[in-house]
Parts: C-alpha cells; structure tokens; sequence
C-alpha cells in the first residue's frame, strides 16, 4: 500500500488568523522538492485544510497534472477530538483512493463520511455547514442583545433559546422535499406571516438601539419573495431567493 502523506492543519472550528490556510496552505507546502518526492515514491496527498471547493478541485488538478494521487476532506470538529471517537471527517475524491488509505486515515478518530468522487463535494458540505452554524450563531447573540436590552439576563433566556433550538431539526427534515422539488407550498405560516414578524424584531430593536442589520437582511429576502408573488409560500421558498444571480 502506497504511504499516506496527509497534510493536516486547523480544523474548521479551531482556525488561527496568522496561519496559511487551505489551498494556498498545502501550495505552500508542495514544493517542487516535495512534488517530486511524492511522485517518485508514489505517495497519496490527503488534503484535509478547509477551503471552497473550487480551490479544492484545482487542488485535485494540480495533483493530477504532477501525478500525485490526492484525496480532499474536512476536519468538522476540534482539533482536541482527533484521534478519538467524537472526530467527525469527510473525504471526497476517487473512492477506490479512500477504500485504499482508509486503514491510515481510520487513526483520525471518530466518524468518516466518503461523500463521492467529486474532489470539491467535502469543501461544499463544510461550508454549507459552516454556513447553518454560523447565520445561527449569529442569531443566537442577536437574540440575547435583544433580549439584554429589555431586562433579560442570557440565563433566564437561555432555557428559551434551548426550546427554539429543539424546533429546527424537525424543520430540516420538513424542508428537505420543497428545497429538493423547488416547490414551496405553505403548510401553515406564509412568508407575509414570517415577514411580519421579522418587521417586530426591527422595530423592538430599533426601539432599544440594536444593530438590526441582520433582521433586516432576513427581511429583505422575504420581501423578494413577496414582490415576485411568492407571499403565500413557505418560508422554505427564501432558497431560491437567495439563488437568484445577484441576489
């Protein structure tokens, strides 16, 4: 079996400013010296930074064109559970090259997902995820200025947030057929509901001095929605909102 050679830096919860990142981290790295070390004792390059799957699939080019084997991936939790069973890690790439190192990279720890042959599919999946958890974030410190600005300690809220956060995962399973089918009916509340709502958070917070800008983000894109004659659908209908050229 060919040797892995895996190139490793901070996982995507655990990034340093100061430190090379993805793409332009493991160029850095491949040094002619290195290329034609890899290539001369047949090694496979495990690309394991996170970066856009654009810059991942030229990885994979770049690779190819030198002869080196190279699987993508993404490292989904902190650099404290490497190694051990809460290690979460998604590959993409040949999968017969991942079959093959599979043994090697199985020393990472937790659980490992090979999400398919197209070397940019682990970079989508990172930041799409990235993307959930941060917009939530985000949300979260929103909500407790808000609630701060009204008397609310983040304790006493904290048991509500909790509450909020146990609605998503049935609404993830919910959205998945109208995202899928690109058809959104409104099973309960319509955006013009939702879109009134988000008006009352701006207006509170505005009330209070808070920065709404990312209530009003929100509430643009449901406004979209509702210009285009989309009022009646479901909240669901915002993705293709945001899919929409220049939106």
């Amino acid at each position: 079996m060919a040797e892995v050679v895996r190139v490793v830096t901070q996982p995507t919860t655990a990034r340093r400013s100061r430190c090379p990142r993805g793409w332009r981290a493991v160029r850095i790295r491949t040094s002619p010296v290195l290329t034609k070390w890899w290539v001369s004792e047949g090694r496979t390059l495990v690309q394991l930074t996170a970066d856009t799957p654009g810059r991942a699939r030229r990885s994979a080019a770049w690779a190819a064109a030198h002869g080196i084997d190279y699987l993508d991936g993404a490292i989904m939790t902190p650099t404290t559970t490497i190694g051990g069973p809460a290690a979460v890690l998604l590959y993409s790439g040949p999968a017969d090259l991942y079959q093959a190192h599979k043994p090697v990279l199985d020393v990472l720890g937790g659980t490992a997902t090979h999400l398919g042959t197209d070397p940019g599919r682990a970079a989508a999946y990172d930041l799409a995820l990235l993307d959930l958890f941060w917009t939530a974030m985000a949300g979260l410190m929103h909500a407790f200025a808000l609630a701060r600005a009204e008397n609310i300690t983040a304790r006493d809220f904290a048991p509500f947030a909790k509450g909020i956060g146990d609605l998503v995962p049935p609404m993830i399973d919910t959205a998945v057929g109208p995202v899928d089918s690109r058809h959104h009916p409104s099973e309960g509340s319509a955006i013009t509901s939702n879109a009134a709502t988000l008006d009352h958070i701006i207006h509170a917070g505005e009330e209070r001095g808070i920065d709404v800008s990312v209530v009003r983000a929100i509430e643009a894109s449901a406004q979209r929605a509702i210009d285009a004659g989309h009022g009646g659908d479901a909240f669901s209908r915002l993705v293709e909102v945001f899919s929409e050229p220049g939106a």
